[in-house]
């Protein structure tokens, strides 16, 4: 049985692609991997119909850093 990690992601999750700070989770059926908001956006197709969950949480990167 896999257990769904839903704790908020920290400045230590980073990017699998890129290694910059993680800011969504994608939960498939055989792991997960993590990605920085611009990575997310590139590769949501991609995840969009295999994940099990994805945890968004880029709404923090306005808070964090402020509106461009």
């Amino acid at each position: 049985m896999t257990t769904l990690t839903t704790e908020p992601l920290t400045a230590l999750d980073r990017c699998d692609r890129c290694g910059a700070q993680a800011y969504v989770r994608v939960v498939l059926p055989v792991g997960e991997l993590l990605f920085c908001g611009h990575h997310a956006r590139a590769h949501a197709s991609a995840y969009a119909d295999v994940a099990t969950h994805v945890q968004d949480e880029t709404d923090r990167l306005h808070a964090e850093h402020g509106q461009a």
